[in-house]
């Protein structure tokens, strides 16, 4: 075998180990795939283009530990938890890295929030119970925003759709709103809790 054959041999070994390495990098359980951040415990969440993002965590509750994004991420208006579903969700260019909120140490505090300043609560009306109307139009998807609260419920009051709504097939909701879609319309009442 000649010395080329040899190196040229070497090289494409050398180059698949690359791109098994690289491939390997790219998946979450390596810790280096998209909604996951560097370190095992936390992962990273972003808004691209203003839209919802949905990312999976192993918690049932999350904290913001590093805002990367220019926008302000406010638990409640532009990130939260879906506790049913397992994910953190962020909104309106939030992006930023999560981990469990009952891990201790560090943590990110907006301006004007932090261990000397009590964090934001709502004032005296936000926990009550109210009604929205939500449709799926001409079958396809639709996604109500509604702020549900970190304890809120929502309920389907009425059905007004021949199509069937049912929870977690045609219809579900997170804190961030009521989702519905394949022709399900209904009014759906909105348990807000903070």
């Amino acid at each position: 075998m000649s010395m080329r054959s040899i190196l040229g041999f070497a090289g494409m070994a050398f180059g698949a180990l690359g791109v098994v390495g690289s491939a390997s990098a790219q998946d979450p359980r390596y810790g280096g795939g998209p909604g996951y951040g560097g370190r095992p415990d936390a992962v990273d969440c972003k808004s691209s283009g203003y839209n919802t993002q949905r990312c999976p965590i192993p918690w049932r509750d999350a904290r913001l530990v590093r805002q990367y994004s220019n926008t302000q991420c406010v638990r409640g208006q532009n990130w939260g938890v879906d506790v049913r579903r397992g994910f953190i969700w962020v909104d309106r260019g939030c992006a930023g890295q999560f981990v469990d909120a009952r891990g201790g140490g560090g943590g990110y505090y907006p301006p004007g929030h932090g261990p000397s300043n009590p964090p934001w609560q709502p004032g005296p009306g936000w926990n009550q119970n109210f009604s929205i109307r939500c449709e799926s139009i001409g079958g396809g998807d639709r996604f109500c925003s509604v702020d549900v609260g970190g304890r809120g419920q929502v309920y389907l009051q009425r059905q007004e759709s021949s199509s069937p709504c049912y929870e977690g097939q045609t219809w579900g909701w997170n804190r961030a709103g009521v989702w519905v879609t394949q022709g399900c319309r209904g009014v759906f009442t909105i348990d807000r809790r903070w």
